[in-house]
């Protein structure tokens, strides 16, 4: 009973519902809430304070930024349910206003992401290894994928198209999918040089990947996933396309407080936790198979590896 009186008082206030329904969306930092809300910085944090405290939101601080998502899940969809089976009438005026704001924050992110890429895209092979001495990373991520057929392989945010050049020659059939058409011509490039023409190379978003569903074995996300604006999105898109028993394989950063790599090189997301990635693993029907950690340079890279076990973690719910 008190849990419940204390949701219901969270929600007795229209911004609170108002934030509610903009982390439906995605994760948002105070400051884009504030943004979207048109309201200062400290009120909204009062606002997000009395929602974490009622477990209907939670905070996360990556370097000077709070960013703000659900609460668990357990807790939230009733709540969610109880809402979406409200009688809706006419549209809100305050639910579309948040709604085109909110589209604009997506648009400065996407822009300033795009916008790096472009600028960069000669540059990203040097710039990738000042974190770490990328043939370590390499070594480990084969090691991880072992001697196992990697089937249909595709590469997440190919950039340059590094791991096909790693990876497509162990593959059936490899496929690389970047946003950037730069980075296409620049792995286009590169891929001819090696000899790996039939290497295939796409323009699409990550968190809309043109297979269908079951349509690979082998998926990776190499240096990518800090460039998410929607890291659990990304990774349940990449599990969309794995057939059963196919494998993710995911390097990245570990947690750090290095945030000018957030303002000079567009990352949105300061590192993952094994708890992050592993939780994401479990919503999309992902089981763990190794998590592992290297050590040295500037930053720490984490790879993790999950295999496709079964149906996603919430259709099981459903059914």
């Amino acid at each position: 009973m008190a849990a419940a009186l204390e949701i219901f008082r969270a929600l007795a206030d229209p911004t609170r519902l108002r934030i509610l329904g903009l982390l439906r969306s995605m994760e948002l930092s105070v400051g884009e809430l504030a943004q979207v809300l048109e309201q200062s910085q400290p009120r909204v944090s009062r606002h997000v304070k009395i929602l974490c405290d009622a477990d209907l939101a939670e905070r996360r601080k990556e370097g000077s930024w709070v960013f703000v998502a659900l609460g668990p899940l357990a807790v939230v969809q009733p709540v969610l349910d109880a809402l979406d089976h409200w009688p809706k009438g006419e549209a809100d005026q305050w639910v579309l206003e948040d709604e085109a704001r909110l589209a604009s924050v997506r648009a400065d992110r996407s822009t300033a992401a795009a916008e790096w890429f472009q600028a960069h895209a000669g540059e990203w092979d040097a710039i990738r290894s000042l974190h770490i001495a990328e043939s370590d990373v390499e070594a480990a991520m084969a090691r991880s994928l072992g001697d196992e057929s990697l089937g249909r392989l595709i590469d997440i945010g190919t950039g340059t198209g590094r791991m096909l050049e790693l990876f497509a020659p162990k593959a059936e059939h490899a496929m690389g999918i970047d946003r950037s058409s730069e980075m296409l011509r620049l792995a286009r490039a590169k891929l001819s040089e090696q000899g790996l023409n039939r290497a295939e190379l796409r323009q699409a978003d990550f968190c809309a990947l043109p297979l269908d569903d079951g349509g690979a074995d082998t998926a990776v996300l190499h240096h990518v996933l800090h460039f998410a604006q929607l890291p659990g999105a990304a990774i349940c898109e990449a599990a969309r396309v794995l057939d059963e028993g196919g494998r993710l394989l995911i390097a990245d950063f570990a947690p750090h407080d290095r945030e000018e790599l957030r303002t000079r090189d567009a990352h949105s997301r300061l590192g993952f936790s094994d708890d992050q990635i592993l939780g994401w693993f479990a919503e999309c029907g992902l089981f763990p198979v190794l998590v592992e950690t290297l050590e040295g340079g500037e930053l720490t890279v984490k790879l993790w590896l999950g295999r496709k076990t079964g149906k996603p973690a919430k259709e099981r719910k459903a059914a």
